[in-house]
């Protein structure tokens, strides 16, 4: 067994590295490849802005001349000097089902935290704030949301017993269009907009959205209010979500609300793209750009990726305005049937309260791991 810290601009060192998974989730129909063109920025200095700021290795097993697991490193320092630790995240992790493979993947990432002296490694974690988090634990059975991790069942057992602990969980839930919503949450969402001068701004168009952009970066970093764990987003983070967004989104599900000429809260909602990503293995050329823009106009899936408020509109009711909306997607658009609410933070036991008493189903899991790098224990 060898393990190797990749050159980036090693050609075949990189393309092992990418085609890992594909040999790992052959028989798994369930798993959705990430978009190829995605992750070989992420492997790139000169156009992922997180090389701005901060630092990354990548770690490929071989046994002979096969690649068998690889993970990912980061030093992300925006999130250490902003919440004053001094933490690495792995990412991109995949393993054949072997302890020693998986045991010899994180002592090189936790050798290389140590040696930039981080004290701390969580994950699984990516290189912004929006990208999907965790390691799946329940919901193998169905098909993840696109953009959001999935792997096999072996690897929960693999990563505890290099030590690692419970850090943080999320779950994400299923709608459907048919699902009743109560009348009551509709009213008082109509009754609290009125009081407090609330509306809803929607897109029709691209543009529209195009337009709208700039407005939920500063809502997200408004919105993170001192709370930990998490990062303010960078322009060029906002650039490449908008470079995503424009490309993949149904300007209808974006929803700002607005108090006058203020946003003071938002959901995005967006076609799911998976099924045409299963088709073409992550590809867009020479004509996966084609499966992927036919899929964008029939797919009946939508994924509810992100809500939030200021934080003086939490609380006395705001919430049951995002929750209207969020019912309005599915209701306003006929063509989409089904709905994954992603990531819900476990800690959050009122909205899931709330959302369960809505019928929502929250089927899948996901878990975020810790471990201190000089005493293997909490």
């Amino acid at each position: 067994m060898d393990i190797v810290q990749i050159d980036l601009a090693g050609k075949k060192q990189v393309k092992d590295f990418i085609n890992l998974p594909f040999r790992i989730y052959a028989d798994m129909p369930q798993w959705v490849p990430p978009l190829e063109l995605d992750i070989k920025r992420m492997l790139d200095f000169r156009r992922n802005p997180f090389y701005r700021h901060s630092e990354a290795a990548f770690f490929t097993v071989y046994r002979g001349h096969l690649a068998a697991g690889r993970i990912a490193v980061l030093n992300n320092k925006r999130y250490n000097d902003y919440n004053r630790t001094k933490t690495a995240f792995f990412w991109l992790f995949e393993a054949e089902n072997s302890h020693e493979t998986t045991s010899g993947l994180f002592e090189a990432a936790c050798g290389w935290a140590r040696s930039r002296n981080l004290n701390k490694i969580i994950g699984p974690k990516g290189f912004t704030p929006l990208d999907g988090f965790g390691l799946l634990v329940e919901g193998f059975e169905h098909r993840p949301a696109f953009g959001l991790p999935y792997n096999p069942a072996y690897y929960v057992p693999l990563i505890e017993a290099q030590g690692f602990k419970v850090e943080s969980e999320a779950v994400s839930g299923y709608l459907a269009a048919d699902t009743q919503f109560p009348p009551r949450i509709q009213k008082l969402a109509g009754l609290i907009a009125r009081r407090r001068g609330l509306r809803i701004a929607s897109c029709s168009t691209r543009a529209e959205l195009r337009a709208l952009i700039p407005h939920l970066k500063d809502l997200y970093n408004s919105a993170l209010g001192g709370t930990t764990g998490t990062t303010p987003l960078t322009d060029e983070e906002v650039n490449n979500l908008a470079k995503s967004m424009l490309w993949l989104a149904d300007p209808r599900l974006i929803k700002i609300v607005m108090s006058g000429n203020r946003p003071v809260g938002f959901m995005l909602a967006y076609p799911d793209v998976s099924a045409a990503l299963q088709k073409t293995r992550g590809r867009l050329f020479p004509f996966g750009w084609l499966t992927l823009l036919l899929e964008l106009r029939r797919t009946d899936w939508i994924n509810i990726n992100g809500a939030g408020l200021l934080p003086e509109y939490r609380g006395s009711g705001g919430t049951a305005i995002l929750f209207t909306e969020m019912f309005k997607s599915m209701r306003e658009n006929p063509r989409y049937r089904h709905a994954d609410i992603v990531q819900i933070g476990v800690e959050n036991e009122n909205m899931q309260r709330e959302m369960r008493r809505f019928g929502i189903d929250f089927h899948k899991r996901h878990r975020v791991y810790e471990m201190n790098l000089y005493s293997n224990s909490f």
